[in-house]
């Protein structure tokens, strides 16, 4: 068995990966988090089966996150049982109660998304930030998305300026190769998370579009002190 591995200065989180080549192109490139969507209504939503033959891919090379939108238990734990992830991705309207809940009773860490358009959705952050795990600061659907999140859209980072510095969160939200280090440059955050950015079309992940995030992440994560152990990946 191996031993736990480093945590790299900026966590990389790829999301709604689907098929096994592009979830080998995700590790081979070293990816530090594989997020597979249970969401039903996303065009990267894949079923039990095909989840946990995905995750059973994994074995130790990455962190496994489980993507759920304001799911009962039952749900819940059957996907615990099949894919036996690290990590619960809370993407819907979960308060903070509901996330010490699933804490307790499933014992994983858990990642509470937190849609951001403008100042007054910070509220949210605050009211999360001593609960959960890490945070994942995502841009907010517009009115009327039939999804939560994956909509390729980027919020102004200026708004994350007055956090504090020792938040565990991650940066989502119109991320791709071309804006990845800025983001990174910008906001100091120690992990990104894309979805759409790598994809040719909803749902359809590609390979080199993986590689190219995964190396424009590396290169933006030098404006960023190594971490003292948050997040490490085991």
């Amino acid at each position: 068995m191996s031993g736990p591995r480093s945590t790299p200065p900026v966590i990389v989180k790829i999301c709604g990966i689907s098929t096994p080549e592009t979830l080998e192109a995700s590790l081979g490139a070293g990816a530090d988090m594989i997020g597979f969507n249970f969401f039903p209504k996303s065009p990267r939503a894949v079923s039990l089966e095909a989840g946990s033959a995905l995750a059973g891919r994994v074995a130790g090379r990455a962190e496994i996150v489980a993507l759920t939108v304001d799911m009962g238990d039952d749900e819940i734990a059957a996907i615990v049982a099949a894919v036996r992830p690290d990590w619960l991705q809370l993407h819907g309207k979960e308060p903070p109660e509901r996330v010490a809940a699933l804490q307790d009773r499933f014992g994983l860490g858990v990642l509470k998304a937190i849609g951001i358009r403008g100042p007054d959705d910070l509220a949210e952050v605050a009211a999360h930030a001593g609960v959960a795990d890490r945070l994942l600061l995502d841009a907010k659907a517009p009115a009327g998305a039939a999804l939560p999140g994956g909509n390729g859209r980027v919020f102004d980072w200026s708004l994350l300026d007055g956090l504090d510095p020792a938040l565990p969160y991650m940066l989502s939200g119109g991320l791709d190769a071309g804006n990845v280090a800025e983001a990174i440059a910008r906001t100091g955050t120690r992990g990104v998370d894309v979805s759409s950015g790598v994809e040719t079309a909803p749902g359809v992940k590609d390979a080199a579009l993986i590689e190219a995030f995964i190396a424009a992440a590396r290169s933006g994560a030098d404006s960023v002190p190594a971490s003292s152990g948050e997040g490490t990946t085991t």
